[in-house]
Protein backbone atom coordinates (compact mmCIF):
# COMPACT_ATOMS: atom_id res chain seq x y z
CA UNK A 1 0.00 0.00 0.00
CA UNK A 2 1.17 3.21 -1.02
CA UNK A 3 1.53 6.82 1.22
CA UNK A 4 0.51 9.45 -0.72
CA UNK A 5 -0.29 12.81 0.37
CA UNK A 6 -0.88 13.78 4.55
CA UNK A 7 -4.75 14.38 4.51
CA UNK A 8 -4.81 15.06 8.42
CA UNK A 9 -2.75 15.37 11.48
CA UNK A 10 -3.89 15.07 14.55
CA UNK A 11 -2.14 15.04 18.42
CA UNK A 12 -0.99 11.47 17.77
CA UNK A 13 -1.75 10.06 15.12
CA UNK A 14 -1.41 11.42 10.89
CA UNK A 15 -4.05 10.39 8.21
CA UNK A 16 -2.31 10.14 4.93
CA UNK A 17 -4.39 9.17 1.59
CA UNK A 18 -3.13 5.91 -0.38
CA UNK A 19 -3.77 4.78 -4.31
CA UNK A 20 -7.28 3.05 -3.25
CA UNK A 21 -9.53 6.47 -2.57
CA UNK A 22 -11.77 4.02 -0.92
CA UNK A 23 -8.60 3.60 1.97
CA UNK A 24 -6.80 5.61 4.13
CA UNK A 25 -3.31 4.74 5.66
CA UNK A 26 -3.48 5.72 9.89
CA UNK A 27 -0.06 6.15 11.49
CA UNK A 28 -0.05 6.43 14.74
CA UNK A 29 2.84 8.50 16.20
CA UNK A 30 4.92 8.82 19.33
CA UNK A 31 3.59 11.41 20.50
CA UNK A 32 1.41 12.14 23.98
CA UNK A 33 -0.30 15.27 25.17
CA UNK A 34 -2.95 15.92 28.23
CA UNK A 35 -4.85 18.51 29.12
CA UNK A 36 -5.61 20.11 25.66
CA UNK A 37 -2.46 19.89 24.20
CA UNK A 38 -0.92 21.70 27.17
CA UNK A 39 1.24 19.05 28.31
CA UNK A 40 3.40 17.32 25.39
CA UNK A 41 6.26 14.65 24.68
CA UNK A 42 7.69 12.28 22.29
CA UNK A 43 8.14 8.77 23.64
CA UNK A 44 9.60 6.11 21.37
CA UNK A 45 7.53 2.91 21.42
CA UNK A 46 4.36 4.57 22.27
CA UNK A 47 2.82 4.71 18.58
CA UNK A 48 3.36 0.92 17.81
CA UNK A 49 2.02 0.21 21.40
CA UNK A 50 -1.16 2.16 20.72
CA UNK A 51 -1.14 1.12 17.31
CA UNK A 52 -0.83 -2.67 18.81
CA UNK A 53 -4.27 -2.49 20.98
CA UNK A 54 -6.03 -0.91 18.76
CA UNK A 55 -6.01 -3.12 16.12
CA UNK A 56 -6.40 -5.98 18.75
CA UNK A 57 -9.06 -4.20 20.24
CA UNK A 58 -10.71 -3.34 16.74
CA UNK A 59 -10.74 -7.72 15.79
CA UNK A 60 -12.64 -8.15 19.31
CA UNK A 61 -15.33 -6.00 18.19
CA UNK A 62 -15.72 -7.52 14.41
CA UNK A 63 -15.90 -10.93 16.02
CA UNK A 64 -18.71 -9.66 18.06
CA UNK A 65 -20.45 -7.95 15.20
CA UNK A 66 -19.57 -4.52 15.50
CA UNK A 67 -18.37 -2.98 12.47
CA UNK A 68 -14.92 -0.73 12.48
CA UNK A 69 -13.03 0.94 9.81
CA UNK A 70 -9.50 -1.66 10.37
CA UNK A 71 -9.17 -3.14 6.85
CA UNK A 72 -5.84 -4.20 8.29
CA UNK A 73 -2.49 -3.35 10.03
CA UNK A 74 1.05 -2.80 7.68
CA UNK A 75 3.40 -2.44 10.16
CA UNK A 76 3.92 -1.85 13.82
CA UNK A 77 2.60 1.78 13.61
CA UNK A 78 0.71 2.01 10.67
CA UNK A 79 -2.81 0.31 9.53
CA UNK A 80 -5.01 0.41 6.49
CA UNK A 81 -8.84 2.02 7.52
CA UNK A 82 -12.21 2.44 5.29
CA UNK A 83 -12.08 6.02 4.44
CA UNK A 84 -15.24 7.34 6.19
CA UNK A 85 -17.04 10.18 6.93
CA UNK A 86 -16.37 11.16 9.88
CA UNK A 87 -19.21 12.29 12.35
CA UNK A 88 -17.29 15.32 14.75
CA UNK A 89 -18.34 13.60 18.31
CA UNK A 90 -16.68 11.93 20.88
CA UNK A 91 -18.88 9.49 22.22
CA UNK A 92 -18.17 8.61 26.16
CA UNK A 93 -19.14 5.58 27.74
CA UNK A 94 -18.54 5.83 31.64
CA UNK A 95 -18.64 2.99 34.00
CA UNK A 96 -16.76 4.65 36.66
CA UNK A 97 -17.12 8.25 37.89
CA UNK A 98 -13.34 9.77 37.16
CA UNK A 99 -11.88 12.12 35.05
CA UNK A 100 -13.75 15.24 34.16
CA UNK A 101 -17.15 13.62 35.79
CA UNK A 102 -15.64 14.48 39.35
CA UNK A 103 -14.45 17.44 38.72
CA UNK A 104 -17.18 18.78 37.44
CA UNK A 105 -20.03 16.82 39.13
CA UNK A 106 -20.91 15.91 42.77
CA UNK A 107 -20.31 12.89 42.33
CA UNK A 108 -16.72 10.58 44.62
CA UNK A 109 -14.15 9.51 42.46
CA UNK A 110 -14.82 5.44 41.98
CA UNK A 111 -18.36 5.26 42.30
CA UNK A 112 -19.92 2.75 39.70
CA UNK A 113 -22.48 3.97 37.12
CA UNK A 114 -25.37 1.70 36.64
CA UNK A 115 -26.37 1.96 33.90
CA UNK A 116 -23.39 3.29 32.17
CA UNK A 117 -23.64 7.04 31.52
CA UNK A 118 -22.77 8.09 27.95
CA UNK A 119 -21.55 11.67 27.58
CA UNK A 120 -20.89 13.34 24.03
CA UNK A 121 -18.49 16.15 23.21
CA UNK A 122 -18.07 18.27 20.07
CA UNK A 123 -15.23 16.87 18.12
CA UNK A 124 -13.68 20.74 17.86
CA UNK A 125 -10.16 21.38 19.02
CA UNK A 126 -11.14 25.40 18.60
CA UNK A 127 -13.82 25.23 20.42
CA UNK A 128 -11.86 23.15 23.51
CA UNK A 129 -14.22 19.72 22.43
CA UNK A 130 -17.20 21.00 24.40
CA UNK A 131 -20.03 18.42 25.72
CA UNK A 132 -23.13 18.67 23.90
CA UNK A 133 -26.68 17.58 24.17
CA UNK A 134 -29.02 15.86 21.39
CA UNK A 135 -30.70 18.95 21.03
CA UNK A 136 -27.51 20.87 20.21
CA UNK A 137 -26.13 17.88 17.99
CA UNK A 138 -29.35 18.13 15.83
CA UNK A 139 -29.26 21.88 15.92
CA UNK A 140 -26.24 21.93 14.78
CA UNK A 141 -26.80 19.24 12.57
CA UNK A 142 -23.86 17.18 13.76
CA UNK A 143 -26.13 13.74 13.59
CA UNK A 144 -29.58 12.90 12.78
CA UNK A 145 -31.45 11.30 15.48
CA UNK A 146 -31.03 7.51 13.89
CA UNK A 147 -27.40 8.23 13.93
CA UNK A 148 -27.02 9.06 17.39
CA UNK A 149 -29.39 6.39 18.64
CA UNK A 150 -27.01 3.94 16.35
CA UNK A 151 -24.05 5.42 17.71
CA UNK A 152 -25.32 5.27 21.48
CA UNK A 153 -26.38 1.99 21.01
CA UNK A 154 -23.18 0.62 19.47
CA UNK A 155 -21.28 2.11 22.06
CA UNK A 156 -23.21 0.39 24.78
CA UNK A 157 -22.47 -2.91 23.00
CA UNK A 158 -18.81 -2.23 22.50
CA UNK A 159 -18.90 -1.20 26.57
CA UNK A 160 -20.42 -4.71 27.00
CA UNK A 161 -17.59 -6.50 24.71
CA UNK A 162 -14.64 -4.76 26.27
CA UNK A 163 -16.24 -4.95 30.04
CA UNK A 164 -16.46 -8.72 29.73
CA UNK A 165 -13.41 -9.04 28.11
CA UNK A 166 -10.90 -6.71 30.07
CA UNK A 167 -12.69 -7.96 33.16
CA UNK A 168 -10.94 -11.77 32.70
CA UNK A 169 -7.57 -9.95 32.55
CA UNK A 170 -8.15 -8.25 35.88
CA UNK A 171 -8.80 -4.81 34.66
CA UNK A 172 -11.98 -2.58 35.37
CA UNK A 173 -13.26 -0.34 32.01
CA UNK A 174 -13.38 2.99 33.87
CA UNK A 175 -14.59 5.15 30.89
CA UNK A 176 -13.47 5.23 27.43
CA UNK A 177 -13.86 7.25 24.08
CA UNK A 178 -15.27 6.35 20.57
CA UNK A 179 -15.32 8.06 17.40
CA UNK A 180 -17.72 7.46 14.62
CA UNK A 181 -18.08 7.45 10.79
CA UNK A 182 -20.44 6.85 8.05
CA UNK A 183 -20.07 4.85 4.36
CA UNK A 184 -22.76 3.37 2.82
CA UNK A 185 -25.18 4.99 5.05
CA UNK A 186 -23.76 2.26 7.30
CA UNK A 187 -21.89 3.48 10.80
CA UNK A 188 -18.62 2.06 12.07
CA UNK A 189 -16.57 2.55 14.88
CA UNK A 190 -13.43 4.72 14.04
CA UNK A 191 -10.11 6.42 15.20
CA UNK A 192 -8.46 4.61 18.11
CA UNK A 193 -9.09 1.98 21.30
CA UNK A 194 -6.05 2.62 23.39
CA UNK A 195 -4.81 3.36 26.46
CA UNK A 196 -4.62 6.99 25.22
CA UNK A 197 -8.29 6.97 24.59
CA UNK A 198 -9.69 4.66 28.12
CA UNK A 199 -9.37 5.03 31.92
CA UNK A 200 -8.09 1.17 32.78
CA UNK A 201 -7.68 0.91 36.54
CA UNK A 202 -6.21 -2.79 37.91
CA UNK A 203 -9.22 -4.50 39.69
CA UNK A 204 -7.16 -5.46 42.65
CA UNK A 205 -4.62 -2.33 43.46
CA UNK A 206 -6.87 0.49 41.85
CA UNK A 207 -3.61 1.28 39.99
CA UNK A 208 -3.75 3.34 36.76
CA UNK A 209 -3.15 1.82 33.74
CA UNK A 210 -3.52 4.03 31.04
CA UNK A 211 -2.82 8.09 30.26
CA UNK A 212 -3.77 8.95 33.49
CA UNK A 213 -0.09 7.92 34.36
CA UNK A 214 1.11 10.57 32.21
CA UNK A 215 -1.52 13.55 33.00
CA UNK A 216 -0.81 13.13 36.60
CA UNK A 217 2.66 12.07 36.88
CA UNK A 218 2.73 8.75 38.73
CA UNK A 219 5.48 6.88 36.72
CA UNK A 220 6.78 6.27 33.55
CA UNK A 221 3.71 6.19 30.88
CA UNK A 222 5.88 3.83 28.47
CA UNK A 223 6.28 1.17 30.98
CA UNK A 224 2.87 1.29 31.87
CA UNK A 225 1.72 1.19 28.38
CA UNK A 226 4.12 -2.03 27.57
CA UNK A 227 2.59 -3.63 30.89
CA UNK A 228 -1.18 -3.56 29.98
CA UNK A 229 -0.64 -4.29 26.22
CA UNK A 230 1.15 -7.89 27.64
CA UNK A 231 -2.21 -8.31 29.49
CA UNK A 232 -4.55 -7.35 26.61
CA UNK A 233 -3.09 -9.10 23.95
CA UNK A 234 -2.13 -12.11 25.77
CA UNK A 235 -3.13 -15.58 24.89
CA UNK A 236 -6.44 -16.95 27.29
Amino acid sequence: MKQLDLLYSGKAKSVYRTENPGELLIKFRDDITAFDGQKKDTLAEKGSLNAGVSTFFFGILEKNGIKTHLVRKIDDTSLIARNLNMIPLEVIVRNIAAGSLVKNYPVEKGTPLNPPVIVIDFKDDTHHDPMLNDDLIFALKLATPDELREMKRIALRVNDVLQEYLGRRGIDLVDFKLEFGKKDGVIYVGDEISMDSMRLWDKKTGESLDKDVYRTGQGDVITCYHRVAIRIIAEE
